[in-house]
């Protein structure tokens, strides 16, 4: 009951993200001084922080530890939820992907920049599978005010996509994607391009209704953590997301 109501993960996903940690070396070298938890609870802490956003110090009474035991177990873990890489299909020319960048507040200045949702925000491109919702890859996060073809384009996404129709709306324009048709000066539509763009925003929608579930990880919504945790943060909750649907 506790699984399910504080991931939104059933029992029997979270014993394969459990599976999935373990196998990447959760458990470390039993060396030293042992964890006041077993690797299931330390596992599920993490999935709780990031499904409720709440703060260690309010985390540890829950599961009888200290904050800064609470803390140890997220920068320990965090990063062993991460997406597994999802290779090229051999179809990959019958394939659809879509592309799309979306705002997380930070409070991490360094990375977040004021943002037009004014806050300062990190800009996170997502690309999600057309057919099966399954998140693809996550790019590393960027100031809130870079564009997203900038941010396309240096996150290294697009050698991944080498091959796979991808598509992306107008902000992508000129980065190899198939994108929405646009008015011309004092111009409207040719004929039959109103269809089209009605249709790819029909299928485009599919992207940006992966990345409101993912949103239900309430620390998408506020990031608190530095440096590398709110990367860390998207690729474990993509991780969570595509075990919840494939299943």
């Amino acid at each position: 009951m506790w699984v399910e109501t504080f991931t939104g993960l059933r029992l029997d996903q979270f014993g394969r993200l459990l599976k999935v940690v373990r196998e990447r070396g959760g458990n470390g070298t039993l060396r030293g001084r042992p964890w006041s938890l077993p690797l299931a609870e330390r596992v599920l802490v993490v999935a709780v922080y990031y499904r409720t956003n709440l703060t260690m110090r309010q985390l540890a009474p829950l599961f009888g530890i200290s904050s800064s035991t609470v803390c140890r177990v997220i920068q320990r873990l965090g990063p062993l939820l991460a997406l597994e890489p999802v290779s090229r299909p051999t179809d990959g020319a019958d394939r659809l992907w879509i592309v799309d960048g979306t705002l997380i507040p930070v409070r991490d200045r360094h990375l977040g920049t004021s943002s037009r949702n004014y806050r300062f925000s990190a800009n996170v491109q997502v690309i999600v599978d057309a057919d099966t919702r399954l998140v693809i890859a996550a790019a590393r996060p960027v100031p809130g005010t870079t564009a997203d073809a900038h941010a396309w384009r240096n996150s290294g996404l697009a050698e991944h996509c080498a091959g796979v129709t991808v598509l992306g709306d107008g902000a992508y324009l000129n980065c190899g994607m198939v994108v929405p048709h646009r008015k011309r000066p004092r111009r409207p539509l040719l004929p039959g391009e109103e269809d089209d763009n009605a249709a790819h925003r029909k299928v485009r929608a599919r992207v940006e209704h992966v990345i409101g579930r993912m949103k239900n990880y309430k620390i998408l919504r506020d990031c608190r953590q530095h440096g590398n945790g709110l990367h860390h943060a998207v690729q474990a909750i993509a991780q969570m997301h595509n075990l919840a649907l494939a299943s």
